[in-house]
């Protein structure tokens, strides 16, 4: 009877504290979260590859195979990029502490056994199954502390996929404006080649200084210097390139993007209360409000007297030479004499001012960096338009009268050079003016849709502010 009655209480024990059970949650429906935020603002594909690469390789070639356009090698990127990969498994180790704060702790069994004494009574055996109390209590917090983590870590994953995006077409158009400036620099090359070769035989003539001469040289080697620095950045950028979409072995070297960047598009983005926008859109941000809404649960969790927190109710059983059990309840409690908390609470406290005061600094960074980017978009658009419409006509018009004075012998053959010079510089400035301008613009399109720039140390902890310096740069 003792022992079925031992057996009933432990069942209704468990019953008590146990009610939690098994969870088992889906890494696939939290990353379909992060997937379609991801298609809503960059209308792009994200995989979790936890397969080698299975399912991934087919759509990769295809692209490989044709010219790549920026777009092509931005969705290369996210498909196949393992640093991006890496990142993807924060969101199964959130979700694992999303899971186990949705647990109660294991109950504690203790026994203790005390043998007889020469003349004394047979050995007493006691048994303890003891459980935090405050578990029960505190678990629906823990579990809001851990979701608001968990929605943190999802939008923390969906910046690092626009950032990767913002890298890659950056440079995409760093290695078709070098590819640009590369037939630009050949250009320059054989110009100066002429103007040298013409300049030794007016040397040899005696119709120009040894100064002359060197001149022209030195110009041609210059012009040299520049076509090589060019070639090698071609190689650098294309190496960038190769480590953003993931591309190693014959697949680093078989692809090939447009030679040209594109002209400026007939009309521009939309740039009316963009400010507004960034920081609405802006995931970073949010992660920061779920960072400081997960700390400012967690004071609640602080401020709880070790007393409380380590109070243990359970069952008590004991057996003496009778060999019957006796069953009770047992306590045991945390007596706070050298540790009472205040060390905890003040570390959470020092948090909360510390993530409050990152996410004001974040908020005023997203709209610094909003106002600057439409000023690069709209200042590199008009740069642009002036040398397109006005620059370069300008200097071709010059190059045609330079062209007609040498046919009438009233301008020698370095002036005319010069003028050629003179063309194709402004031809250097105006791919230099034209990649920056679709920098300018890719970095536009990203902040609108929600990239702030910035890398804050809370945008993996981080959320919803009371502080009114927060409030104001954040709304």
């Amino acid at each position: 009877m003792n022992s079925i009655r031992l057996k009933a209480a432990c069942i209704a024990f468990s019953f008590l504290f146990g009610a939690t059970g098994c969870q088992h949650l889906s890494t696939d429906a939290a990353f379909a979260d992060v997937r379609s935020d991801v298609s809503q603002r960059l209308n792009k594909e994200v995989r979790w590859d936890r397969n080698n690469g299975v399912g991934c390789a087919d759509p990769i070639q295809s692209m490989l195979s044709k010219e790549l356009s920026a777009d092509d090698a931005v969705q290369i990127a996210l498909l196949n990029n393992r640093g991006l990969q890496a990142e993807f498994e924060d969101i199964g180790i959130a979700q694992a502490e999303l899971m186990q704060a949705g647990r109660l702790q294991n109950p504690r069994l203790s026994a203790n056994i005390r043998p007889p004494l020469a003349s004394g009574p047979a050995t007493t055996v006691s048994l303890d199954l003891t459980q935090r109390v405050l578990e029960l209590i505190l678990l629906p917090l823990r579990k809001k502390v851990a979701a608001a983590q968990f929605e943190a870590t999802k939008a923390r994953i969906t910046a690092s996929v626009l950032r990767l995006a913002g890298q890659t077409k950056r440079a995409f158009y760093e290695m078709q404006a070098a590819q640009q400036m590369l037939e630009m620099r050949k250009s320059v090359v054989a110009a100066t080649d002429a103007s040298a070769y013409a300049a030794e035989k007016l040397r040899a003539a005696g119709n120009i200084t040894k100064l002359d001469l060197s001149r022209e040289r030195d110009q041609n080697d210059q012009a040299r210097l520049d076509l090589a620095q060019t070639e090698a950045t071609i190689i650098d950028t294309k190496e960038r390139l190769n480590e953003l979409m993931g591309l190693w072995g014959a697949e680093a070297s078989g692809w090939k993007i447009g030679q040209h960047l594109p002209d400026i598009p007939a009309s521009e983005i939309e740039l009316a209360d963009f400010e507004k926008r960034a920081i609405e859109r802006s995931v970073d941000l949010e992660a920061s409000r779920r960072s400081v809404e997960a700390f400012s649960r967690e004071r609640g969790v602080a401020n709880i007297s070790p007393a409380l927190s380590s109070l243990e109710l359970g069952i008590s059983a004991a057996r003496e030479d009778d060999r019957v059990w006796h069953l009770g309840p047992s306590l045991s409690v945390e007596i706070p004499i050298f540790d009472q908390g205040g060390a905890k609470r003040a570390k959470v406290e020092a948090e909360i001012r510390k993530v409050l005061a990152q996410h004001a600094a974040l908020a005023v960074s997203i709209r610094g960096n909003a106002r600057a980017a439409t000023a690069r978009l709209t200042k590199g658009r008009e740069q642009v338009i002036f040398l397109r419409d006005q620059v370069l006509p300008r200097r071709q018009e010059i190059v045609d009268d330079s062209q007609k004075e040498f046919n009438a012998m009233v301008v020698g053959v370095f002036q005319l050079l010069q003028a050629k010079r003179d063309q194709i510089d402004a031809g250097r400035q105006y791919i230099e003016r034209l990649r920056d301008y679709w920098m300018a613009r890719s970095g536009v399109e990203l902040i609108g849709m929600g990239l702030s720039e910035v890398k804050s140390e809370s945008s993996g902890r981080s959320s919803q502010t009371s502080g009114s310096n927060s409030r104001s740069a954040a709304e």
